[in-house]
């Protein structure tokens, strides 16, 4: 059978930088194929290649679409061929309805009036096979991003697609939103749609895809067909990595020492919904060299938590203590959080976490200006210095710390976020969904920055959707619920159903 898609010899240079070298790839008409790597190995080049983001004559190498070579010069000339992507980021309108969102640039119109009744009628065609029960004159701003994943599917459907790629489609949503994805990418394969699908949640990987194709430092490693082998997660890792990792989660001494942080009454109401409490009375405790979870479902209260005791970063009607080291601390704003040892590495790094169009250099030093500083005037060289240091410590890839952090590979990014809060010299940091949208390799090394943290006598707050990244590395998980914790389990008591049956039964 001739594949819907070959993607031959594909070279992508960029100043100093080879992203691609040779990659070939293969896609079967009606099959899921995952495309799976490391950060920064060339995933999201070779698809901007496929889209006609670079387009022909910006790299070598050819492109075989529909058993004819193809030339995509812009993502126009690719939709107009059935080639539709969705990225990580959404690119829909907030204020705009779910009609107006799928047929934006693609109207249903006559002599340039919009027919609005051919609109909502063809959205909620659109919806019913995505799934989506709201009216089309919902506005997109009101959805949650399980949702908003799906409108992007209806206005992709809208296009006639025939090869439909997603880009970590499942990275923001919850357990129950990933699974409704993923079965819908099984009923539109049963409906002739391909797919090519990003992701580094390996298992979801094995639960759809028919092929997994793996690139490494921008060259293809192997591709893998489940219909002839039986696909495991650890043979993909070893092709990702060019390793094996007979551990996912760093081995560490577990010695926790004094108490470090105590928070009792902490009661929040929500930033808008002034009368809604979202934080319910919350008492706990971090020691010195602990790494404490908390564990929770998507809107269960933990970045409220975390935002909340970070400088009143979000919320009304704060109440509540907090003490460090046996003592009071003013946390009411975020330099007096900082000042009293906090530091919080939040879950949405692009938007509240970097300053995406500056400096690696600039972004490291942010948080603790006053050290690189003498008489208010920065001091440049001890400022790159700084950023030097941190590069090499934190292994973030990169030619140079004068590079903007927008450039960096999403595992990086995380390096620099992190970086920053380090420099800060805190005794606490609250990690929230540290290792959201990157990839094992670059999990592994940011929880070997947590072990070596808990080391020298931090305390870390964890916070992850991701239960066995909690239970490989925390000494004891708080589990929330409905903005309050209905229990505590040490690490030899935690379990995956343990912490699901405290979500379900309080």
């Amino acid at each position: 059978m001739t594949p819907l898609l070959e993607m031959r010899s594909i070279t992508k240079t960029f100043p100093g930088v080879k992203a691609l070298d040779s990659v070939n790839l293969s896609v079967k008409k009606g099959e899921i194929h995952a495309l799976v790597g490391e950060n920064g190995a060339g995933k999201s080049t070779l698809m901007k290649v496929l889209s006609g983001v670079y387009p022909a004559g910006n790299y070598e190498g050819e492109i075989h679409y529909e058993g004819e070579l193809a030339q995509f010069n812009s993502i126009n000339d690719s939709e107009d061929r059935g080639v539709i992507i969705i990225h990580q980021e959404l690119a829909l309108i907030p204020l705009l309805s779910i009609a107006e969102n799928i047929f934006l640039g693609n109207e249903r119109s006559k002599n340039g009036i919009v027919n609005w009744h051919e609109t909502f009628r063809s959205t909620e065609v659109l919806l019913e096979k995505v799934g989506l029960k709201e009216s089309p004159n919902t506005l997109v701003d009101s959805l949650g991003v399980g949702k908003q994943q799906l409108v992007e599917i209806a206005k992709a459907l809208s296009k006639d697609v025939k090869l439909l790629i997603l880009d970590e489609p499942t990275a923001a949503l919850s357990e129950s939103d990933s699974q409704a994805l993923l079965d819908l990418m099984l009923e539109l394969k049963e409906q002739g749609v391909t797919s090519i699908i990003i992701s580094h949640k390996l298992n979801e990987v094995r639960k759809v895809a028919d092929t997994v194709t793996v690139i490494r430092d921008g060259a293809t490693v192997s591709t893998l067909d489940a219909n002839k082998e039986k696909i495991t997660e650890d043979q993909i890792v070893r092709d990702m990595v060019g390793r094996d990792m007979a551990h996912r989660y760093p081995e560490r001494k577990r010695k926790s020492g004094d108490l470090l942080m105590e928070v009792d009454g902490w009661n929040v109401w929500h930033q808008d919904h002034a009368d809604r409490q979202v934080i319910k009375d919350i008492k706990f405790n971090v020691r010195a060299g602990e790494v404490v979870g908390i564990a929770g479902l998507m809107g269960s209260g933990r970045t409220e938590l975390a935002m909340s005791i970070f400088g009143k970063a979000y919320g009304n009607k704060i109440s509540g203590n907090v003490k460090i080291h046996g003592k009071p601390v003013d946390v009411s704003t975020i330099d007096k959080a900082i000042n009293a040892g906090l530091a919080y590495v939040t879950e949405d790094r692009k938007t509240l976490g970097l300053v995406l169009e500056e400096t690696i250099v600039k972004n490291i030093t942010l948080t603790n200006l006053p050290k690189v500083s003498t008489n208010g005037i920065i001091n440049h060289a001890e400022e790159t210095e700084v950023a030097e240091k941190y590069k090499a410590a934190m292994n973030i890839r990169t030619p140079s710390v004068f590079q903007q952090v927008v450039n960096l590979s999403g595992g990086n990014q995380q390096k620099v976020v992190l970086s920053k809060w380090l420099f800060a010299e805190p005794e606490i940091l609250i990690l929230d969904e540290p290792t959201r949208g990157i990839d094992v390799g670059a999990k592994y090394e940011i929880y070997g920055i947590i072990n070596e943290l808990s080391a020298q006598g931090k305390g870390v707050v964890m916070i992850s959707s991701e239960m066995p990244e909690l239970l490989g590395m925390c000494d004891r998980i708080y589990v929330m619920n409905e903005g309050a914790f209905v229990g505590e389990l040490t690490a030899k008591e935690a379990s995956q159903e343990r912490i699901m049956s405290l979500i379900v039964t309080e």
